[in-house]
């Protein structure tokens, strides 16, 4: 059948079927809401919009996730080909290497680097006096924000009260477009007034100071990703101490981006919710990040002090002894050809020498 034949008598028979339900008298134990559901593909109406399913994860970071431990995986896979202490030295370099760039990457998209959360008896809509007990929460990242309202308990006022908005300041994106579009589908007043405290044109300035310190912290995160790519490079040729030198820098440059983020702290607003206030603090993110730039520290520092105390076990911890033995090995072997070896031995013949005598 075709499918425009195909959606016409579906619709149709949609509707009879609700023109049934309609007309038909309802018993006792039979009401309104059921009928309603009598439909096709249990009670869900293919041609109307879906309803709103609330925010589980955030896609980006699984897959940044997933890529990560794919790579992990694929490296510890050539685990049993490696002998002795050499195997547990390869994990822990793998491990921490993966774990530092996965980091890195992760972060941008997350929305924890700062939250705050409260409970407050508050109005749900504009121009109602209902009022709904929700829990508020907001979560600030380096793209935008994401304002949380969860009911307690989720069903209020025959609604589900589960929202999870996102407002971006991001390259290419407007925070006040994304705000417009929120008064215009009618999102719930906690959301709409904590997402006016970050519009260009609010009095509190946090838009500006945000947006720039996202924008900061992204493009030093983005130079700290390269410079762990680089002590990467470094860590596997036979000059360590340089790759030691740039996980000092990777940490730097982590740290870098935290003190960017932190400038966006320097102007305060109150959002209050009768007696409930929200207070931002850092959230995960942030300290996430900074326990791998200490990580990096850590890490750089003792492969400069073994570098200059013990490079033997430097070495040993790189896999470096057992190539330089190898070379050395190389080296010392020679060939001597047997028989020039005979021949340089036998004795020289005697000299001669030729006289011309004159007649």
């Amino acid at each position: 059948m075709c499918p425009c034949f195909q959606a016409l008598f579906l619709a149709w028979l949609d509707g009879e079927w609700r023109t049934e339900c309609d007309s038909a008298e309802e018993p006792a134990s039979y009401t309104k809401v059921s009928c309603l559901r009598m439909t096709l593909f249990d009670g869900i109406y293919p041609f109307y919009p879906q309803p709103r399913k609330p925010f589980v994860f955030d896609v980006d970071t699984i897959l940044v996730i997933i890529v990560f431990l794919v790579i992990a995986f694929s490296f510890l896979l050539i685990l049993p080909g490696i002998r002795g202490r050499a195997r547990l030295y390869w994990l822990f370099r793998v491990i921490a290497s993966l774990y530092i760039g996965g980091v890195i990457v992760a972060v941008h998209f997350t929305s924890d680097w700062e939250r705050a959360q409260g409970t407050a008896i508050t109005t749900y809509k504009s121009f109602s006096p209902a009022k709904v007990h929700a829990e508020i929460g907001l979560h600030v990242g380096l793209a935008g924000l994401n304002v949380t309202l969860v009911g307690s308990p989720v069903e209020q006022l025959n609604e589900t009260i589960n929202y999870n908005e996102h407002f971006s300041w991001w390259f290419g994106a407007n925070y006040d477009n994304d705000f417009d579009e929120g008064l215009e589908h009618g999102l719930p007043s906690p959301i709409l007034y904590v997402a006016e405290k970050f519009t260009g044109d609010s009095p509190c300035g946090l838009h500006h100071l945000y947006r720039m310190a996202g924008h900061y912290a992204s493009a030093t995160l983005w130079v700290a990703f390269c410079a762990w790519l680089v002590s990467n490079m470094l860590f596997s040729m036979p000059v360590p101490v340089y790759g030691g030198y740039m996980t000092l820098v990777t940490g730097s440059f982590l740290i870098f981006a935290l003190l960017s983020f932190s400038t966006g702290r320097s102007a305060s607003c109150v959002i209050q919710f009768g007696p409930t206030s929200l207070q931002l603090a850092y959230g995960a993110s942030f300290w996430l990040t900074l326990a791998t730039g200490l990580l990096c520290f850590l890490i750089g520092a003792v492969v400069i002090t073994l570098h200059y105390t013990c490079p033997d076990l430097l070495k040993a911890f790189f896999d470096l002894c057992e190539d330089e033995e190898e070379e050395e090995g190389m080296l010392g072997e020679v060939y001597i050809n047997p028989h020039y070896a005979r021949t340089k031995a036998a004795p020289s013949p005697a000299n001669l020498r030729l006289t011309i005598m004159d007649s």
